[in-house]
């Protein structure tokens, strides 16, 4: 089976994008998983560190690793890590990917330590991609008034910087700020700029990770994809969709959590399904 570094290059090639899904339970994983199997293409599971803390980083690499094994093409990465240490816990762990969050330190700040996961990671395992936030996108995955603080043109990713960035650390992906947000804002989320992408894309030659894809229309992920996005994350949408599922299957009184749970897993099932097909072009 090919790794995820491989999907990469295989999803570049067919101008797609890989789908990258947030878990906080066995529940999300399976809708994550059923939809991605009856569509026949990969994807990845992100785990944050408050999901890690929640649901356990072995207890979720061990799902993925189950998986794997029986032949499905499904990665874990370590999402928003914002200390060196649980990086470096995620690498010993054998996660995918992992990326260090560090993008509301300096550009010096963000380097150093970017670069030393890197050269940390090489030494334990070459496979294990790293990648890094460049440009600040905000951090919360909720359901906001308006835009986050510090959001603003002026905080998109400088393609020269970009390149820069990429060429001191070596990072294997990017996560560059070109109009995204985490969560969604009620009044709707501002507009990608797709020109951006384009040339932090020309400027680095790197697979890019566009974060904060709930609330993105279909017409503004194809042309991100098409001008050089290869990772999409989708987190907020997955959260509305397990939580509504869930209140829906307790107005039946039940009382068994794998009966009222269920209906959660179903709606989070068809976002995911939804999703992978526009980014898989299917």
């Amino acid at each position: 089976m090919k790794n995820l570094r491989e999907y990469l290059l295989w999803a570049e090639e067919n101008k797609i994008a890989l789908g990258h899904f947030n878990i906080s339970d066995s529940g999300g994983f399976r809708a994550i998983v059923e939809a991605a199997k009856e569509l026949g293409v990969p994807a990845i599971i992100g785990v944050s560190e408050g999901e890690r803390d929640f649901l356990g980083l072995n207890e979720a690499i061990s799902l993925v690793k189950t998986a794997r094994d029986s032949g499905f093409p499904i990665f874990i990465n370590a999402d928003h890590t914002y200390s060196l240490e649980k990086a470096k816990i995620a690498v010993d762990r054998g996660v995918d990917a992992v990326i260090i969050d560090s993008a509301d330190q300096s550009f010096e700040e963000n380097i150093k330590r970017a670069k030393n996961l890197v050269e940390y990671t090489r030494r334990k395992n070459p496979d294990i991609l790293v990648e890094a936030e460049l440009g600040f996108i905000g951090k919360s995955s909720n359901v906001l008034e308006t835009l986050p603080d510090g959001v603003s043109v002026e905080t998109q990713t400088d393609p020269t910087e970009a390149a820069e960035f990429v060429k001191q650390t070596n990072i294997d992906l990017l996560a560059p700020s070109v109009g995204n947000i985490h969560g969604m804002v009620k009044t709707g989320n501002p507009k990608l700029n797709i020109e951006r992408i384009r040339l932090v894309k020309k400027a680095t030659g790197i697979p890019l990770v566009l974060h904060g894809g709930s609330g993105i229309s279909d017409d503004e992920f194809l042309r991100a994809i098409d001008a050089g996005i290869s990772i999409i994350h989708i987190n907020t949408e997955l959260r509305i969709a397990y939580k509504a599922g869930i209140e829906e299957g307790l107005k039946s009184n039940e009382i068994a959590p794998y009966k009222f749970l269920a209906k959660g897993v179903e709606e989070m099932k068809k976002v995911v399904k939804n999703r992978l097909k526009l980014f898989n072009k299917l």
